[in-house]
């Protein structure tokens, strides 16, 4: 366990230093707030471009990686929604649960997957939420839709939000032009390679920015049901699937990392504009990010 903590320990000392700064009002509020949307933008889309246009994408002869993440998230929307019906959650309250279990933050899961496996982890990390931020677009703006009345979506905002995402965008743009054997301008490739080296850390300085912590005490057993679905069910989940498959055991560990991803600070945001229950909401991703560094440690030792 010690050689996966090492690597674990500086991602998310990154994490709270973001916090820290942020607490200390430094540099301004404002600069995290244009930092996030550069990373967003800019950054990380370039991050994948670079990965998937200059990787051996060929070199992938299954895919069933893919359809065991999808499998293992239907089967914990299921099992949610089987609880719900038993506890009676509040409906705003149950739709930030629901996001707190199936959601993923990107930046932390690039940075990890980056920092374990190198190129050859980036490229099954992305080809992976390729497919997975559309899923779970759906999935979670289905909630809203299922168990809060007001929430307004239509098929053409849904359809704009996941075609606009500029991470899906690039990487159909670096999958594209590896699959049709070009390549960019070798000026491009290099001023791309240049940009990721800064991706990945101010990401996760990003993600410690939007850590809130003042509201956990009031949401006990609500935190407690979406952090153990999140960070215990849904790998062990996963874990069963994969079995019968005879998964690789990179494919497989991408996978599990995947499943035990901290929920996306973009939940926050979701349930703020459709009618979910927001200090829930940003209680679950905040103690999400600091219990899946130990979980996270435990289940690679555990396939490892």
């Amino acid at each position: 366990m010690l050689n996966v903590v090492e690597i674990l320990i500086p991602i998310f000392l990154l994490i709270l230093l973001g916090y820290f700064l942020k607490v200390l009002n430094f540099p301004h509020k404002d600069f995290w707030n244009y930092l996030d949307k550069f990373n967003y933008f800019i950054l990380f889309p370039s991050l994948l471009v670079y990965k998937l246009s200059t990787a051996d994408i060929k070199g992938i002869v299954s895919f069933d990686f893919i359809y065991i993440t999808t499998v293992c998230i239907l089967v914990l929307t299921a099992l949610l929604m089987i609880v719900n019906k038993i506890v009676k959650f509040n409906s705003a309250k149950f739709t930030s649960i629901y996001q707190g279990a199936v959601r993923f933050n990107t930046y932390v899961f690039l940075a990890l997957i980056d920092s374990l496996y190198g190129d050859e982890g980036i490229v099954l990390a992305a080809l992976l939420i390729t497919f997975m931020i559309p899923l779970l677009n759906v999935l979670c703006i289905g909630s809203f839709s299922l168990y809060i009345s007001e929430a307004k979506v239509t098929i053409l905002s849904f359809t704009k939000s996941v075609f606009t995402n500029p991470l899906i965008l690039a990487c159909l743009f670096g999958g594209g032009l590896n699959y049709l054997g070009l390549s960019l301008p070798s000026l491009v490739l290099n001023s791309m390679g240049l940009l990721t080296a800064a991706a990945l850390p101010l990401g996760l300085l990003s993600v410690g920015v939007g850590l809130q912590f003042s509201n956990i005490i009031e949401v006990k057993s609500e935190l407690l049901v979406s952090t153990i679905a999140k960070l215990i069910i849904k790998p062990i989940i996963i874990f069963i699937l994969a079995l019968p498959f005879g998964v690789s055991e990179m494919a497989l560990a991408v996978i599990l990392i995947f499943t035990m991803m901290p929920t996306a600070p973009t939940s926050y945001v979701l349930a703020k504009q459709l009618g979910g229950d927001e200090k829930l909401m940003s209680s679950i991703i905040s103690v999400q990010t600091i219990v899946s560094i130990f979980t996270i440690s435990v289940f690679l030792q555990l396939i490892s």
